[in-house]
């Protein structure tokens, strides 16, 4: 098999799982972990970032790519992610879910080694990172990262379609860039499944409270994207949190915020379609867009 096939069979594997797990998928189960579990790890993706080929962009692509006010929050968000995933991992016996969060967390640290690739490939300043703390409730830690992804992957997909429609993103890039997209459908679809699961694994005393650990989780991610547009970090920075929401004013690209939400309900259909039906679909995000469709015109 020559390279680019292997890389095409790779990139296909990734999108594309069936599992060989047998009839009705009880949520909860043994069974259902093994599902959710064996998902993520079957479709691994063994690309590398230090062999990625940047491609060379015009002065205009060039001016573009580096004038986004997205890198240096990006990297942080995929380093603050890889801490909260691996510590978290550190708490779970279960040795099958453990492979999973740990391949999880490697991901996360891959695609922070991907854009610090990118931001060198093209001389892109960052602000120096802060120093990542070790969150003191790992679960806490896991479920804001995983929450946080539901929200920010679902208008990435959208504006990453956009972007590459319009011709904003050079074609070159978005090729190099895809497989990390579609990396994070199928980490979102892993939270969707696990919280689904775990709930199912609490004792009926303790779901009262999980439940209320949820809605201070989602209240905090609110707080953080649109209590302030634009909020100060630990530093004194500015940084955005809310690019996976006014990226398509910031990048120019010529969406109304109706159209915008359209293009994301479909490219989320579309990146969680090739995985096994039986899999629970982050469905949150995508209905609180659908809502909120029906008051824009």
């Amino acid at each position: 098999m020559s390279n680019d096939d292997a890389v095409a069979a790779a990139d296909y594997s990734m999108r594309h799982w069936l599992s060989a797990e047998p009839g009705r998928i009880k949520i909860g189960s043994d069974a259902h972990k093994r599902l959710f579990c064996r998902m993520l790890l079957d479709t691994h993706n063994p690309y590398k970032p230090a062999v990625l080929v940047w491609p060379k962009l015009d002065p205009d692509a060039l001016q573009r790519i580096t004038a986004l006010p997205i890198w240096d929050i990006a990297v942080q968000t995929e380093g603050r992610a890889t801490l909260r995933v691996e510590t978290y991992a550190k708490t779970v016996r279960d040795p099958l879910l453990n492979e999973a969060l740990i391949m999880d967390g490697g991901e996360e640290a891959r695609h922070k080694v991907v854009l610090s690739k990118l931001v060198g490939a093209y001389d892109i300043t960052l602000a120096p990172e802060p120093v990542y703390e070790v969150p003191t409730d790992p679960e806490w830690g896991w479920m804001v990262t995983g929450y946080s992804e539901c929200i920010d992957s679902f208008f990435s997909f959208g504006l990453f379609e956009s972007a590459k429609r319009t011709g904003y993103f050079p074609a070159e890039l978005v090729e190099t860039f895809e497989p990390v997209i579609q990396e994070e459908a199928r980490h979102i679809l892993f939270f969707a499944n696990w919280m689904a699961w775990y709930r199912r694994q609490l004792a009926w005393w303790r779901r009262p409270l999980f439940a209320v650990k949820v809605m201070r989780v989602w209240a905090f991610l609110i707080w953080e994207r649109i209590g302030i547009a634009k909020g100060l970090d630990n530093k004194g920075e500015m940084q955005d949190a809310n690019f996976a929401i006014t990226g398509h004013q910031q990048i120019g690209l010529d969406l109304n915020i109706g159209e915008l939400v359209d293009l994301c309900l479909t490219e989320d259909r579309r990146r969680m379609d090739g995985y096994d039906p039986r899999l629970l679909r982050p469905t949150f995000v995508p209905r609180m867009a659908r809502l909120a469709r029906r008051f824009m015109r």
